[in-house]
């Protein structure tokens, strides 16, 4: 090297070390450099030779760093400078770049010298940089990362996304093995799940398990293992995702799927019953008219015969038999209206202030011209002075439908009995029959509509009457019940929510 042409020795070592070597003298110009340091700064050879050491030093360095050179080769000892700083080097283009540098202070022929040994570290900060980039974000990354060895399970290395999640120090974890925080699955179950791993049948095994936190709550994971190394040693690398939301997600759908299953199947079965509602509908119209229809149009062929005066009795009797049908078939429609308003919602109920004795006399009158032969309706006792607050209409067409039926399924020469009692703050509307009765398997079905009790099938009758009666007293906040003995007769009872505490005394006393 030019300066120290006496000391071969010099030459031979610029030509054998990869580092950059400088020599300042005390007047911090450079007296020598070798041809590492000129490749790395840019120069030729020997064009830095008694150049000043700044023109190596940015711009932004160079205020205090003579006083630092002039202390150093005053006092200085080997050592590395700038130790923990960021240290920069400038080229003769200008550019910058990151170096380590170590100093060595000698004397020669009196005249005191620094040696510094140069390390172009641009490549080691990159990796270093890299290296930082990706711990940081195996560090802060959301999900649980979590670096284990093959053969004991031992933690390694743990994220602090796990250690949050868990409940652990790192300190804690590294005592631990996989096995501790997952308590569903055995030292047997987790040998054979990493085995693919092992063998190298798989690059990447995903399963679902649980965790264990440290307060003892457990959550459950999808977990990605792989195989990796930190420099020849294999390890294992678990990325585990927290899935408790998707389990929650998942098990709320299935109950979803279910409700909505459910709610199918209960309109299937509603859409069934509707249809064999249809079919007992067209079923009863075609029986329940075409019978009335052919009295009626039979009566009327038979009474124009009948021309001669003396013949007006059987005339009546036509007509009479025309008349009685028609308000039968008039019944029916009239049933047939009903149902179709409650399920539109079109009845308007109106609640009025009557007495009970109306309803009763009104009722029997009527029902005195359907007895049979024998038949006979006791009047009730002690309704005198008993008042209601109710829909007056809906309670006569309540009461005469019972009534009706009970004349309808009794025979000749029996008693329809009606009873009125109080309990609590109800009024209790029994009519008793000594009929046909309802059989016990008939007995969960007679409110149902068109659903007709198997003992009067040949008794004409549409089966939506007591439906009728069961809705509009419901509507009113108002019941109807019955209880019945085959062949011995049955009662049913209008239950009539009463608010007039007179009442009371007039029953009682």
């Amino acid at each position: 090297m030019e300066g120290f042409k006496e000391i071969d020795v010099l030459d031979i070592l610029s030509e054998i070390i990869s580092e950059g070597i400088l020599i300042v003298n005390d007047q911090h110009s450079i007296t020598a450099s070798n041809h590492a340091a000129n490749v790395m700064f840019g120069y030729g050879e020997g064009e830095l030779i008694g150049e000043p050491l700044d023109v190596l030093i940015p711009k932004s360095s160079r205020a205090d760093h003579g006083k630092l050179v002039s202390g150093f080769m005053q006092h200085g000892k080997a050592r590395q400078m700038g130790k923990g700083l960021d240290l920069v080097g400038r080229c003769k283009n200008g550019d910058e770049f990151p170096l380590e540098i170590s100093l060595n202070p000698f004397k020669l022929n009196s005249k005191r010298y620094v040696l510094a040994l140069i390390m172009d570290i641009t490549e080691k900060k990159k990796a270093k940089e890299t290296i930082d980039y990706w711990f940081k974000i195996f560090d802060e990354s959301l999900n649980e990362i979590y670096v284990f060895d093959p053969e004991t399970l031992v933690f390694i290395n743990v994220n602090l996304g796990a250690q949050k999640n868990l409940g652990f120090s790192m300190q804690e974890l590294a005592q631990m093995s996989v096995l501790d925080i997952k308590p569903s699955l055995s030292e047997a179950v987790m040998r054979r799940l990493v085995s693919p791993l092992l063998s190298k049948r798989k690059q990447k095994v995903v399963f679902e398990t649980e965790h264990k936190r440290k307060d003892g709550s457990t959550y459950p994971v999808e977990v990605h293992l792989q195989i990796s190394f930190i420099g020849k040693r294999k390890v294992f690398v678990a990325i585990v995702l927290d899935i408790t939301e998707r389990k929650n997600y998942t098990q709320q759908l299935e109950k979803t799927v279910e409700e909505r299953t459910q709610q199918l199947q209960e309109a299937l079965k509603a859409e069934k019953k509707l249809n064999e509602l249809k079919t007992k509908f067209l079923s009863l119209v075609s029986h329940e008219f075409k019978t009335p229809l052919t009295s009626i149009l039979t009566s009327t062929s038979l009474l124009a015969k009948y021309t001669e005066s003396e013949q007006q009795n059987k005339r009546d009797k036509h007509i009479a038999t025309i008349k009685s049908k028609v308000k039968y078939l008039d019944g029916i429609l009239t049933d047939f209206l009903s149902i179709e308003r409650l399920e539109l919602g079109k009845v308007k109920y109106e609640l009025t202030t009557f007495p009970l004795s109306k309803v009763i006399n009104e009722v029997i009158y009527d029902a005195n011209m359907l007895l049979k032969e024998g038949q006979r309706i006791k009047y009730p006792n002690n309704i005198d002075g008993i008042v209601l607050d109710f829909d007056e209409k809906m309670l006569v067409l309540a009461l005469s439908n019972l009534v009706h039926n009970a004349i309808k399924y009794s025979p000749e020469e029996t008693d329809i009995e009606l009873r009125v009692t109080m309990e609590q703050e109800q009024l209790n509307i029994e009519v008793v029959d000594e009929g046909f009765g309802i059989p016990p398997e008939d007995r969960p079905f007679i409110f149902d509509r068109y659903y007709r009790a198997s003992n009067v099938l040949t008794v004409q009758g549409t089966g939506i009457g007591l439906n009728i009666v069961r809705q509009h007293m419901h509507n009113l906040d108002a019941n109807v019940t019955f209880k019945s003995n085959k062949e011995k007769g049955s009662t049913f009872t209008l239950h009539i929510p009463i608010k007039n505490k007179e009442n009371e005394k007039n029953l009682t006393g």
